[in-house]
Formats: structure tokens, C-alpha cells, sequence
């Protein structure tokens, strides 16, 4: 494989807000095939890939493993204010505008407020959601680039059983999840591939 003209591909793969987002690093040393960290304050998302392994994939795998990668951190990136997450802004401003007024009670509170609201604003975007949007995205990014949805799905869901045989590893009760929404967006039954 041709590191140079891969990346290339790849670059042109992604939807342009991916290409001012994201960068693809070669790390030859990291176990697994892709890999990226989302960290809101970083402006640009290192996806580093360990092309030795990558090339292990046909390339259809290839492409929708790296759109479900840049979907992820462009959905990471979006800020989505809900209830919860208002409720614990009121209640940690409740905190330090009653710490300033020296009021135990409204501390404790307003304090109480803010844990449990952050508490449930946590819950409510489990990583299964997080990443089943992420899957959703990839697939209609890959729809735009000439794949047909039950294909892009299909590319996808092998490419999840597909990394785990070459990292070496079982899937996780995330992959099956993921797995059974590929499986419908694919049209195939969920007892079968």
C-alpha cells in the first residue's frame, strides 16, 4: 500500500468539515487498526491509523471505518444543550451565587441539583447512542460518495467483526449493539450475515 496516495483517498473521502477537524496520523506502534480521542479543547482531532493493519481491510471497510471515526468526533464536536445540562448550569450557578451569599442550605441544595442533573445528562448520551449516530452518519457520507446505503451498512458492520479478528480481541457488547442497527440498515435478518 502506498502511504501517501491512502491518505490522499481518504482525505477525499471525508466531508470537508472532517478535513478541517481531523488529521490522519500513521502510528505503526498502536495495536489497534484506527483509533482517535476526542478532547473539546483540542481544534483539531488526531485519527491515528496503523496502516500496516489497515491494509488487512478491503478498502470498502476501510472507508466507512474512517467515516464512522470522523462522523464520531464531528458529532462529539456538536454541542447539544438538553434539560439536564440546563438544570446542572442553574444549579452550579445557584452554588456559587449562594457560597457567596454564604448560605449553607442553598449550597447544599442548589449543589444537589447540579450533581443529579449532571448525573442524568450523562446517561442520556450513552456511548451506544453516541456511536449508532455515529454509524448513521458514516453511512449517509457514504451514500454521497456512490456507496448505496444497504452496502455502506453492510462495509460497515463487517468491518466491526472484521477489526476485532485483527486486533485480536472479542467483540464488545457495544460492537453487537452497533452490529444489530448495521444489520437493519442493511436489510439483513439479525440471525444471519
Amino acid at each position: 500500500m502506498n502511504l501517501s496516495a491512502e491518505i490522499n483517498r481518504l482525505l477525499d473521502l471525508m466531508p470537508a468539515s472532517g478535513r478541517m477537524y481531523t488529521k490522519l496520523v500513521n502510528n505503526p506502534k498502536q495495536r489497534k487498526v484506527i483509533a482517535a480521542n476526542y478532547l473539546p479543547w483540542v481544534e483539531t482531532h488526531a485519527i491515528n491509523i496503523n496502516f500496516d493493519l489497515w491494509e488487512k481491510l478491503p478498502q470498502p471497510q476501510r472507508d466507512l471505518m474512517l467515516l464512522h471515526v470522523v462522523c464520531w468526533i464531528l458529532n462529539k464536536r456538536q454541542f447539544r444543550f438538553n434539560l439536564y445540562q440546563g438544570l446542572a448550569t442553574i444549579g452550579g450557578t445557584g452554588v456559587l451565587i449562594e457560597t457567596i451569599r454564604g448560605e449553607p442550605a442553598g449550597i447544599v441544595m442548589l449543589g444537589g441539583l447540579a450533581v443529579l442533573a449532571g448525573v442524568q445528562a450523562v446517561r442520556t448520551r450513552r456511548k451506544d447512542e453516541v456511536l449508532a449516530e455515529a454509524d448513521e452518519a458514516a453511512v449517509e457520507v457514504a451514500q454521497r460518495r456512490g456507496y448505496s446505503e444497504p452496502e455502506a451498512a453492510k462495509a460497515l458492520l463487517e468491518a466491526i467483526d472484521s477489526v476485532a479478528q485483527i486486533e485480536n480481541r472479542a467483540l464488545t457488547v457495544t460492537d453487537v449493539v452497533r452490529s444489530q442497527n448495521l444489520k437493519a440498515m442493511a436489510g439483513l435478518s439479525p440471525l444471519n450475515r
